[in-house]
């Protein structure tokens, strides 16, 4: 006995029923899809079935989408600020301020600073991000970046804090509790 001799037991395998030959095959005329509709024509495939869930595209916004907790974040180059300051457009130190009005941005923006160009004197920025070419740079040239932990808007709505210090405060973690078994 060897491999070449094995062969599957008599009636293991059986040929396909061949559908759509005539009415004496048993599976003529409608060829098993039984009368008319959408299901008997050539096409057709079962839509996905996620049983009684809300399927995916009911689930799904169908025209774009924003997360309600976005931020949104505006680039500032620094060699933006360079020009800005060859120009006199902005002086030496530079607040979260001064970038809303030089970037035309809303006061829920926050700023983040990037490394693209130089700066030939020193300056102190107040930005909410810096990258770490930009704050290597900012360095070298003898400047200092201060990080801000809110953005124009929410520094406004702190009470009894001055605008400066409001930008500076820090956020409350919100704490996530485990639901208590009763």
């Amino acid at each position: 006995m060897d491999l070449s001799s094995l062969s599957p037991a008599k009636g293991a395998v059986k040929n396909r029923k061949r559908i759509g030959r005539g009415p004496g095959s048993g599976k003529g005329t409608t060829a098993g899809k039984g009368n008319k509709g959408q299901q008997s024509r050539s096409g057709y495939s079962r839509p996905i079935s996620e049983g009684g869930q809300m399927p995916i595209y009911r689930r799904l916004p169908k025209f774009g989408f924003t997360k309600p907790n976005r931020k949104n974040v505006v680039a500032v180059n620094l060699s933006q600020i360079a020009q800005w300051i060859e120009n006199e457009k902005a002086s030496s130190e530079i607040t979260v301020e001064d970038l809303k009005r030089l970037c035309s941005a809303s006061r829920a923006d926050y700023f983040k600073i990037l490394g693209n160009g130089e700066l030939k004197s020193p300056v102190i920025i107040t930005a909410h991000f810096v990258s770490k070419s930009a704050e290597e740079k900012i360095k070298q040239a003898g400047g200092t970046i201060t990080i801000a932990q809110r953005t124009l808007l929410e520094a406004e709505r702190i009470k009894d804090l001055p605008l400066e210090e409001g930008l500076m405060k820090p956020k409350a973690r919100v704490k996530k509790t485990k639901a208590k078994k009763s």
